[in-house]
């Protein structure tokens, strides 16, 4: 893909940096596949604001994925490649040989009338799904099951992949995009390829109204509240509120947040490097 810059005919314009879009060849999604997606502006199901800053925001319609990957052995053609709203990769539509219609996540590379399939036994070709036993080491994935049959978890933001760094009996060892080497049982199906819209991190808002486009209202800053409202508010002038933590009292900078769980056994090394003590 390829960001653009814009005239700075608006104060607004000046820093944007926008996606120009080149790899999408339709505006109009498959209606088959669509549902209704309504927000809730944060409110709960008695009406009450349970979540600050969320409201308004552009309209949308929810985009029916298959993350399972479950029609084995029938071949299907990428009939387009779209943009979806509530994701930041592109998606792309297969046409089946069934006559069926489905959305997958976008990989890297697939083009219009490419040919996909997914099964046990299909080459690990760029959009094919397969069990991580067939594939090769080295092999770059993304949308990769926890659990076999459950659909794909994990890595499915846009530029995202894992890479298969070695099998064991029953594991796979997977690379993470965040340098996690993390066990995934290797009956679990993954999709072969780098997940499209890989410059989505090289984009500019340009001006808060974008923000709003989304459904995010402006945040008020702790400093700026009273003490009832905010461990860091109050203080005489322009206080900096003391050490940065959250509106419940969590710190915001180095405590560990993460809670001891059964799937920790199968983390082999942390993101930092580190290993994970037994």
């Amino acid at each position: 893909m390829a960001v653009k810059k814009y005239k700075p005919i608006t104060a607004g314009m000046r820093w944007r940096i926008g996606n120009s879009y080149a790899e999408l060849t339709t505006d109009t999604p498959e209606k088959s596949l669509l549902e209704a997606k309504s927000g809730t502006g944060g409110r709960n199901v008695q009406g009450r604001r349970a979540m600050r800053y969320i409201g308004g925001g552009h309209k949308k319609k929810y985009r029916i994925i298959d993350f399972k990957r479950d029609k084995k052995n029938i071949p299907a053609t990428v009939a387009s490649i779209e943009y979806d709203p509530n994701r930041s990769a592109f998606i792309a539509l297969l046409n089946y040989a069934d006559g069926e219609k489905r959305y997958i996540i976008a990989p890297q590379g697939l083009q219009v009338g490419a040919s996909v399939i997914s099964g046990d036994s299909v080459a690990p070709e760029v959009g094919n799904a397969l069990q991580l036993k067939n594939m090769p080491l080295g092999t770059n994935v993304h949308n990769v099951e926890l659990q076999p049959g459950q659909g794909g978890k994990l890595v499915r933001s846009a530029g995202g992949s894992a890479q298969l760094s070695n099998k064991e009996d029953l594991y796979g060892v997977l690379k993470m995009p965040s340098g996690e080497l993390r066990k995934i049982l290797i009956n679990c199906y993954a999709t072969v390829g780098i997940v499209s819209n890989s410059d989505h991190s090289l984009e500019r808002a340009g001006k808060a109204g974008v923000n709003r486009w989304k459904g995010i209202r402006p945040r008020t800053r702790g400093v700026a509240m009273n003490p009832v409202d905010h461990p860091m508010g109050g203080g005489e002038g322009r206080a900096s509120g003391g050490h940065p933590r959250s509106r419940t009292g969590k710190y915001a900078k180095g405590l560990k947040t993460r809670k001891q769980k059964g799937s920790d056994k199968l983390i082999i090394q942390r993101k930092n490097g580190k290993k994970l003590t037994k």
